[in-house]
């Protein structure tokens, strides 16, 4: 059997041409077009900023207001991010059957063009942060480290979501559960606060986090200017790597099974 990552390669160019014709599809026929994968996760951000700052006046010693409403976020889009791809990953072998036999698309790329079509949270994300850092000139050199954090982390979750979508076939409650996993990873997530202001009692629950990891390192690089820790970093890449490689290798030996289930 061959891996799934395989076709990534093999059919790279399929995989993108489809995706970049589905989002146009997607916006067909509305004004503003492919422009509301910027305008949707702007008004997001926005929202989640002015609420941080004027509702509940959250203040991190050391950020400016300007900087706090960055580092907000740094880690507010990779969550927009992930949720989006995560709820459109698990349904999409079930709603891509039409794909099932062919050639030209194999079905191994669907949840892998669900978390690509995802990507707009975190690129407007990214960019208002670094324009915001440019403005402020707090912008530093390791944000050059920023694309690599975003490939390994879209590599993890495109290994969860060939995972996810073969359990779903089975377990068709799977997307109610993760709403709620979310739920609770985004509390238990620094996005709006530092590791720093939770109580030593509660700062197992960051720890046990592994989304927690991706929050901080996206802080660290863009609004600290820091690399992360060392653990830091093989948590990061290993977690990755491996949920890549075995998502993967439990789709291409899977899905002849669970298919049945469609």
């Amino acid at each position: 059997m061959i891996h799934s990552a395989r076709l990534l390669l093999s059919h790279g160019g399929v995989l993108w041409r489809v995706t970049r014709n589905e989002l146009s599809a997607r916006y067909a026929g509305s004004l503003m077009g492919t422009g509301w994968l910027i305008v949707q996760p702007l008004v997001v951000l926005v929202t989640y900023a002015v609420v941080y700052m004027y509702v509940f006046r959250v203040r991190v010693e050391g950020l400016s207001p300007l900087g706090y409403v960055l580092y907000v976020y740094a880690g507010l889009a990779p969550f927009l991010m992930t949720a989006e791809a995560l709820s459109a990953g698990v349904t999409s072998v079930l709603s891509g059957k039409f794909v099932l036999g062919s050639g030209d698309f194999p079905l191994d790329l669907v949840p892998v063009k669900a978390v690509l079509m995802s990507q707009g949270s975190m690129f407007v994300g990214f960019a208002l942060v670094v324009s915001g850092g440019l403005v402020t000139g707090t912008l530093t050199w390791t944000v050059l480290l920023f694309p690599f954090l975003w490939a390994l982390y879209v590599m993890g979750l495109i290994g969860l979501a060939w995972i996810l979508s073969l359990v779903y076939l089975v377990f068709r409650d799977l997307p109610y559960v993760i709403g709620l996993v979310l739920l609770v990873v985004m509390i238990a997530s620094p996005i709006a606060y530092t590791p720093d202001m939770v109580p030593p009692a509660l700062r197992p629950l960051i720890v046990m986090n592994p989304f927690a990891y991706v929050v901080t390192a996206c802080q660290q690089i863009l609004v600290a200017g820091r690399f992360p820790g060392t653990m830091h970093a093989i948590v990061l890449i290993g977690g990755s790597l491996g949920l890549f490689a075995a998502g993967g290798w439990f789709f291409s030996r899977a899905k002849g099974v669970l298919l049945d289930y469609a």
